[in-house]
């Protein structure tokens, strides 16, 4: 039988609660209101059940919390500056300023013991269920009768907001389908939002929702009951196959006389007269600020000790494992240190030149299948559009309650919250996560991809059917727009590979080169597979941008650079103005990313200053080639949606043809400008 809960245990909460009042009183900014009704939930969660170790916060094994409510960070810096994670008091003291590591939302890779960055609602309840699927991947490859080295769960707090965001929906229903028993959210059921109560829009059965979803769902009537906030969590760790939601009535802002469930104390600092009186309420004393108990402190020891405890006893067993299962061992040490296994890029392909050519979708699904072969933790799939997006692996099965161990993921129709699945396994460790969709669907999980970015986690976007080569769909699924807004976010990689041997050299860097998220960007009709006898050689790519061509054989008067599909139209509008102009050169440009990390030398001899006649060809907006074709130069693009009809008609109608750049090209030449 656990311990009776005590009034140690009472001011346990209460401390967490005044240190989060503290921190945002010290900033006049910050959410207290969150921290002081949830306070009970958490103390309880972290002091009884979650398995963590602050003396080594990325123990494998550990359990991961999610405060998916990630605006009451206070409550989390709280509980690991209690529970002895390397986060003073000092910092709490300087939460929200510059240079502090309590930030005012939580960020993964800045404080220590924070799993994922939070803030936009929805996603840590999504990077949670991709943590959760993480779990049951490597439990399923690695564990052995006697020897389980993967055995943990995964909790977190989510809110009314969380619950609201259309993620939300999209990752619970997959949680649900996948029967992740080991996934337990506590829901902060505190009935405010920042417009006022939730009924004025918030009115459904949350708990049958869930319940439809196919989760465990319980009832904490009162959130300030320790006792059954622990009996309910003991519920959902044994219900092994359903994800479970606890929703708990809390009330924000608990304590406090005058604000205590309202609205204003979800953003607003209680103030001097406010924060007084609601220590006084709560029988804690007033001054001085940041006051934690030395009986408080020992009480938040202990469950650090147990967590040491564990995993010392997990390094134990990992010492077992590796003894008597030692090529397992190893290949868990390089899936865990994001390794790659020796000759993992053998089967690589290299496709022979072929003016015929193929779909660059086509060739990354044969290489993503090359890959799969020696890289076993490569684990992913697509948002319902496999066969177009060519990303399953074969002789794969599906993951799910069959078996946990297949790499193919079914994410169904759900790009948002395959974003932020695919977030939590990249975050969680150990795999090397992908995910598909059409180009213009980028949209629907950029959210997921700028947190990606923002966390510097190795994710790689397969996005298919890049422009209007897609053809007859027609403008609702031509994107324009996409490649210029994907290039705007820092930290993302863009790649748009012109041909098969590209494509190889883009999966060949996304996988064992690349430092944050790639989204690789690829076609629908087919490109002819360039001679790279005759022509540079494709792992160019890795520049970002290089010559593919000096067609002439002397110095560049003029430039031609294109990206994708469009590079074979430079190629043909270059061989026709070659013997007009004198030399062209070709620049195949894939990735603006990679080219803006090179030497300023290399980039001046890709694009020599003085050659200021410069043609950039893409079959999207504009936006940004300014910058390679400088003031004089021009850009073959488009400025305006697409249209239902077979590509090569849609390229000829829109001006993006070989012809349209010779004609761009000419007009440069003899000293038309841009026009």
């Amino acid at each position: 039988m656990p311990e009776p809960f005590t009034q140690l245990d009472e001011r346990c909460v209460n401390a967490i609660r005044m240190l989060a009042v503290d921190q945002v009183e010290a900033a006049r900014s910050g959410h207290p209101g969150m921290p002081m009704g949830a306070a009970p939930m958490a103390y309880v969660l972290w002091t009884r059940f979650l398995r963590f170790d602050p003396r080594d916060p990325a123990w494998p094994d550990r359990d991961r919390f999610v405060l998916s409510a990630g605006h009451g960070s206070a409550l989390l810096y709280a509980l690991l500056h209690l529970c002895g994670f390397d986060l003073p008091l000092e910092e709490l003291k300087r939460f929200r300023q510059w240079g502090s590591r309590t930030p005012g939302h939580p960020e993964y890779g800045h404080t220590p013991g924070v799993e994922t960055t939070t803030g936009p609602l929805g996603q840590g309840l999504a990077n949670g269920v991709g943590m959760a699927m993480a779990e049951r991947f490597l439990a399923a490859r690695f564990n052995r009768p006697g020897h389980e080295i993967v055995d943990h769960y995964v909790y977190g707090i989510v809110s009314d907001g969380d619950l609201m965001e259309g993620i939300s929906h999209e990752a619970a229903s997959l949680a649900g389908h996948l029967r992740l028993g080991r996934l337990i959210y506590l829901y902060d059921d505190n009935h405010i939002s920042i417009d006022g109560p939730t009924e004025i829009s918030f009115t459904e059965d949350r708990a049958a929702r869930f319940a439809a979803y196919g989760w465990h769902v319980q009832r904490v009537e009162d959130g300030n009951d320790l006792a059954a906030i622990a009996a309910a969590i003991e519920a959902a760790r044994a219900e092994h196959d359903r994800p479970s939601l606890i929703a708990v009535r809390t009330h924000i802002g608990y304590g406090s006389p005058h604000k205590q469930d309202t609205p204003s104390v979800h953003g607003e600092p209680l103030g001097p007269e406010e924060t007084r009186l609601t220590k006084e309420r709560l029988g804690w004393p007033v001054e001085p600020p940041f006051f934690v108990p030395d009986d408080v402190r020992d009480r938040f020891r202990e469950a650090a000790e147990r967590g040491a405890a564990a995993a010392a006893a997990w390094r134990e067993r990992l010492s077992a494992f590796r003894s008597a299962f030692p090529d397992a061992a190893a290949e868990w040490d390089r899936a865990l240190a994001g390794r790659l296994p020796e000759g993992w890029d053998a089967e690589i392909p290299v496709f022979p030149a072929d003016p015929a050519g193929a779909a660059t979708r086509v060739t990354s699904g044969k290489v993503l299948n090359a890959l799969a072969k020696r890289v076993p933790n490569l684990v992913g799939g697509s948002a319902d559009l496999s066969p177009s997006n060519k990303t399953l692996i074969e002789g794969e099965g599906d993951f799910g309650p069959g078996d946990y161990g297949c790499r193919n993921v079914r994410f169904g129709v759900r790009e948002h919250g395959m974003g932020g699945i695919l977030n939590g396994m990249a975050l969680h460790g150990g795999l090397l996560p992908y995910g598909g969709t059409f180009l213009i669907f980028s949209d629907y999980l950029r959210p997921s991809i700028r947190l990606a970015a923002l966390m510097r986690l190795h994710v790689i976007y397969v996005f298919t059917h890049d422009s209007i080569g897609l053809g007859e769909d027609g403008p609702t699924h031509q994107p324009v727009e996409h490649l210029a807004a994907l290039r705007a976010m820092p930290g993302l990689t863009v790649v748009r590979p012109c041909d098969a041997n590209e494509t190889a050299e883009a999966w060949r860097w996304a996988v064992a080169e690349a430092e944050g998220p790639v989204a690789l960007a690829l076609t629908r009709q087919k490109v002819p597979v360039l001679d790279r006898g005759a022509l540079a050689p494709a792992d160019g790519l890795r520049k970002g941008a290089y010559v593919l061509a000096d067609i002439g054989g002397g110095a560049p008067r003029l430039i031609l650079v294109a990206s994708g599909s469009e590079v074979a139209l430079a190629l043909e509008a270059a061989r026709e103005l070659a013997a007009e102009a004198g030399t062209v050169r070709v620049v195949s440009m894939p990735s603006w990313e990679l080219f803006e990390r090179q030497p300023e030398a290399y980039r001046r001899e890709v694009f020599p200053p003085e050659v200021t006649a410069r043609v950039a060809v893409e079959a999207g907006v504009a936006q940004g080639w300014e910058r390679y074709v400088g003031s004089a130069g021009a850009v073959v693009g488009l400025e305006h949606f697409g249209a239902s009809a077979p590509a090569k008609v849609l390229f000829e109608e829109f001006g993006i043809t070989a012809a349209a750049v010779v004609d761009r090209a000419r007009k440069l030449l003899r000293g038309g400008g841009a026009g």
